[in-house]
C-alpha cells in the first residue's frame, strides 16, 4: 500500500491553495465542503474562487506566493502552472512538516486527494496514487452507480439509534447482526425510498422487541429489455441484496449475473405453449418465500406492469401483508424501438402509440382492429411473432394501407440485435423466409421509417 487513507477534519481550520485558475477552484470546493478556512494566494483568481475565499471566512492575498503566506495552515495546496512555484510550496511545507498536495505531481505531495463518492456522513475514497487520475474517477462513476444519494439519509438515520442498540444489545456479535439486518432489509429500503417515520416506528419495534432477524420482503424489479446498462440504480440495489431471485426467460444473462452471488437462483420462465411454472405457482412461491423471512427478488424483463402480470403477484402479496416494492424497468417497447432507431412519436408521423400483447388466444388475435387503423399513431405488439401473419392480414382488411412501413425488432437491445423492415403486405413473406430468434417486438406505423436515417449507427 503505497498511501495510508486518512479523513481530516478541516471544519473552520485553515487551509492555503497556491494558484488562482480552474484547478485552484476545484480544489477549493472540496475544501469548502468540508468546512475550511480557504485563504488563496495568486496574482490574480477566478470570480468563484474569490467568493469561496469570502464565504469561508479566509483570506485572498492577489501576489506571488511567499512562504510567509503557510502561517498555520494545517493544509496547503499548490495548483499552478509555474513548476518552480509548486516546487517551492512543497520544499516549504515539508520543511514545516504541513500536508502539501500539488496537483498532477504525486512526487511532490506528502498528501493527495482521492477521488470522492460523497454521500454524508459516508464518505467514499478512491485514488491511484496519482498514477492514472482518469482511472480513479472511473472507479468513482461506478461507485456512484452502486451507491444511492439517499445513503447519507440512511447513515444519519442510523447513528440516531446508535446508542439505543448498544443499550439493548449487550453483547457485540449481536449488534453487529442486529444493524447487518437493518441496514440489509426492509426498515433500510424504507428511509432509502423516504418513508423515514415508518423506518423509525418499524425500528423502535425491533429494538423493543431484541428483534434480530428481519422479516421477509418481495422486490418485484424491471430488468428491462436485455443490455444491463439500462438498469436502474434501484434495481441493481435490490438485485445485490436478494436472498432468493426468481427469473424469467427474458432476463438476459449478463442481467443475471448482475444478482447477488450466493443467492438461490429459481427459474420460472415461460415459453408459448411451454409453462415452467403456472403464475398461481409463482405467486405462492413468493409469498412462501417472504414468510420465511426471505428477502425475495423477482426479476422481470422489461416492466413488471406492462404485460409483466407483476400486478397479479403483488395482490397476493398485499392480500398477507408482505412488504413489497415495485422497480420500474424500461420496457421492450421504449428500448428496442430507441436502439433500433424507430422513435414511437414524431411530429410528422405518429401523434400516439399504443402497447398490444400480441399472444394468440385459442390460435387467433381478437382486437377492435378499426381502433388500430387511424392515421398518425405507433402500434407496438409485444410477442408478435406467431400471430404476425394475422396481425397484418387484419390491419390490411380493416383499411389499414399495404405499404404500411412494419418493423420487427429480434433481440433488441442486445449486440445481438436485428431489426427486419418491410411493409403489412411483405412481412410475413419475408418472416416466412427468415430464421427468428425471439424475443421480438412488432412496430408498425410510418416511424418506422426513420429507421434507415436513425438506426444507421453502431452500438
Amino acid at each position: 500500500m503505497d498511501y495510508l487513507p486518512l479523513f481530516f477534519d478541516l471544519k473552520t481550520k485553515p487551509c492555503l491553495v497556491v494558484g488562482g485558475g480552474t484547478i485552484a477552484t476545484r480544489k477549493a470546493r472540496l475544501l469548502a465542503k468540508a468546512g475550511a478556512c480557504i485563504s488563496v494566494v495568486a496574482p490574480d483568481a477566478q470570480d468563484e474562487l474569490a467568493q469561496l475565499v469570502k464565504s469561508s471566512g479566509g483570506q485572498l492575498h492577489t501576489q506571488d506566493y511567499s512562504s510567509a503566506l503557510i502561517g498555520q495552515s494545517v493544509l496547503v495546496i499548490s495548483a499552478t502552472d509555474i513548476e518552480s512555484v509548486n516546487r517551492q510550496v512543497s520544499e516549504d511545507c515539508h520543511a514545516r512538516q504541513i500536508p502539501v498536495n500539488v496537483v498532477d505531481s504525486p512526487a511532490l505531495c506528502s498528501v493527495i486527494t482521492p477521488a470522492i463518492v460523497d454521500r454524508s456522513p459516508l464518505i467514499i475514497a478512491a485514488s491511484s496514487g496519482g498514477e492514472s487520475p482518469v482511472l480513479a474517477r472511473r472507479v468513482r462513476t461506478q461507485l456512484e452507480s452502486t451507491f444511492p444519494a439517499s445513503y447519507g439519509r440512511l447513515a444519519k438515520f442510523a447513528s440516531r439509534f446508535r446508542d439505543a442498540v448498544k443499550s439493548r444489545f449487550s453483547d457485540g456479535e449481536q449488534r453487529r447482526r442486529f444493524w447487518e439486518s437493518v441496514l440489509g432489509g426492509t426498515i433500510a429500503e424504507q428511509v432509502l425510498a423516504g418513508s423515514e417515520s415508518e423506518a423509525e416506528i418499524a425500528l423502535q419495534k425491533r429494538i423493543t422487541a431484541g428483534d434480530v432477524a428481519d422479516r421477509g420482503e418481495v422486490y418485484l424489479v424491471g430488468a428491462g429489455p436485455g443490455d444491463p446498462d439500462l438498469l436502474t440504480f434501484k434495481a441493481l440495489r435490490l438485485m445485490q441484496q436478494a436472498e432468493v431471485v426468481l427469473y424469467d426467460r427474458l432476463v438476459s444473462e449478463p442481467i443475471l449475473e448482475m444478482v447477488r452471488r450466493d443467492a438461490d437462483r429459481i427459474y420460472v420462465g415461460k415459453r408459448r405453449s411451454e409453462h415452467t411454472m403456472p403464475q398461481e405457482q409463482i405467486n405462492q412461491l413468493l409469498l412462501r418465500l417472504a414468510q420465511e423471512g426471505k428477502r425475495v427478488l423477482r426479476l422481470k424483463g422489461g416492466d413488471p406492469f406492462i404485460f409483466g402480470r407483476g400486478g397479479e403477484e403483488i395482490d397476493l402479496l398485499a392480500a398477507h401483508q408482505i412488504p413489497f416494492q415495485v422497480v420500474p424497468g424500461i420496457t421492450a417497447a421504449s428500448g428496442c424501438s430507441a436502439y433500433a432507431g424507430i422513435p414511437l412519436t414524431h411530429r410528422d408521423y405518429s401523434s400516439s402509440v399504443r402497447f398490444i400483447t400480441g399472444h394468440l388466444k385459442n390460435g387467433e388475435v381478437n382486437f377492435d382492429w378499426q381502433e388500430f387503423v387511424a392515421d398518425h399513431q405507433t402500434l407496438v405488439f409485444y410477442m408478435g411473432l406467431v400471430g404476425l401473419e394475422q396481425i397484418c392480414t387484419k390491419m390490411i382488411e380493416f383499411g389499414k394501407p399495404a405499404d404500411t412501413p412494419v418493423a420487427l425488432v429480434e433481440r433488441g437491445t442486445l449486440p445481438t440485435q436485428v431489426v427486419h423492415t418491410g411493409t403489412l403486405a411483405s412481412m410475413p413473406m419475408k418472416v416466412k423466409n427468415t430464421e427468428i430468434h425471439a424475443p421480438t417486438l412488432l412496430i408498425i406505423g410510418g416511424v418506422v421509417a426513420l429507421h434507415k436515417s436513425l438506426g444507421w449507427f453502431k452500438r
